[in-house]
């Protein structure tokens, strides 16, 4: 069996890349469900905050500055294959380097404080929160998902009884929805993770925003429980900007995971229109 090494210079570059074109390049589905929604909303003045979030992406993109002033908190997936050695040092310091390095070079805001009560800002958005997965092979994929605090802050997690089942789940987001109203800054983008456990459903959901707009779960039951829950959410009336309208989430994904049978953990990860995500192979 051989080995693949990859030099951690090569991650740290990747990762400080990534970083700023997460932060200044709007998914181009996720572009394209902006512009869909701003045709179809009724509102007049929701249809004209639509408008405007299109507008914005387009001048971010091709002025490079970022997309929302929010930069986010660096949230880092790496896929590893068991077969990988890393090099050079150590692969979590150069993603935290890398993160560094994109946020300072990239002029992105720095919105990380060392403590969570004396907080003292780092400086350069480190630490990176970050979450391995080591898989068959030699691969290695990526992905920064920068994550603003605006919509992380009405993110919600409920320990619910198996008896509340697919209705207790729907109103479980419809509630972290409906009580987040404006804060989050509708149009949402919404991860959903169902099972596991109090950290494992977290964790889910976030994956969830990973998914493509547009890519509903390969499971048709689970794909049929996204469209229904999506329709429920844009029914609510919130919104773009929490203003009114029928658009208050553009896309909304769930992650489901064998759990106990005594548990039924829910989690409900909300962003904005900004779902940043961008991912590379080395």
């Amino acid at each position: 069996m051989s080995i693949r090494e990859i030099d951690v210079s090569a991650v740290r570059e990747a990762v400080a890349r990534l970083c700023v074109k997460a932060n200044t390049e709007l998914d181009p589905a996720l572009y394209e469900a902006l512009r869909k929604a701003s045709a179809a909303e009724v509102s007049p003045v929701g249809r004209s905050i639509l408008c405007q979030l299109v507008e914005n992406a387009g001048i971010a993109r091709a002025t490079g500055t970022p997309i929302c002033q929010d930069t986010g908190l660096a949230v880092v997936f790496a896929t590893v294959g068991q077969d990988v050695h890393f090099t050079g040092g150590s692969l979590e310091e150069a993603i935290h380097a890398g993160v560094a390095e994109g946020y300072t070079a990239g002029y992105l805001r720095k919105s990380v404080v060392g403590d969570p009560l004396r907080r003292t800002n780092t400086g350069d958005n480190t630490p990176a929160i970050i979450h391995y997965r080591v898989v068959p092979g030699d691969g290695f994929e990526i992905t920064v998902a920068p994550k603003g605090i605006g919509s992380e802050n009405m993110s919600r997690l409920f320990m619910l009884k198996p008896s509340q089942g697919a209705d207790g789940i729907r109103e479980a987001v419809l509630t972290a929805v409906r009580e987040a109203g404006a804060s989050a800054c509708p149009p949402l983008v919404i991860g959903v993770g169902v099972g596991g456990s109090f950290e494992k459903c977290a964790q889910l959901a976030k994956e969830a925003l990973l998914r493509p707009i547009g890519q509903n779960s390969a499971d048709p039951f689970w794909a049929d429980f996204e469209r229904d829950l999506l329709e429920r959410v844009n029914r609510l009336g919130i919104g773009p900007q929490g203003l009114g309208g029928t658009t208050t989430a553009l896309w909304l994904a769930v992650e489901p995971y064998a759990t106990h049978i005594g548990g039924l953990p829910v989690a409900v990860c909300l962003n904005c229109h900004v779902a940043r995500h961008e991912s590379a192979v080395l």
